[in-house]
């Protein structure tokens, strides 16, 4: 049976995290220190993204970052991946909302909320020194 916004939120909730809906869009309150986390519902997928931060413009602390960004990516994250638009850089992942379960939102909630927590402060660190 195909999922609806209705069945992501009923999820949420299940998982007893603290959000808003705007429209399809549910606004995660982020962990202490951690940046919020943006997930929309737009069949046929859900998006999952937070914005990390802004890319750094000078090139040696840019490639450092960069590569540590690339080294998370192989090593750390399962169901997330980090990438850059705009200038900033964002952690973000895709479900299929069709088959979505609870489980599988979980996961990747944990794969996002584990990297916000442990890679951005490392991230920041790298960019500014």
């Amino acid at each position: 049976m195909p999922r609806t916004v209705e069945d992501v939120e009923r999820y949420l909730q299940q998982l007893d995290r603290t959000f808003e809906n705007e429209g399809g869009t549910f606004v995660l309150t982020g962990r202490e220190g951690t940046p919020p986390i943006a997930l929309r519902v737009d069949q046929p997928i859900v998006a999952v993204r937070a914005a990390v931060g802004p890319v750094p413009t000078d090139d040696a602390h840019q490639l450092k970052v960069l590569r540590r960004l690339l080294e998370y990516n192989a090593t750390d994250l399962m169901h997330a991946s980090y990438g850059i638009e705009d200038s900033t850089i964002v952690l973000s992942a895709a479900l299929a909302l069709d088959n979505l379960d609870a489980n599988e939102l979980e996961a990747t909630l944990s794969d996002i909320d584990l990297a916000l927590a442990t890679h951005v402060p490392t991230l920041h660190d790298m960019a500014q020194s």
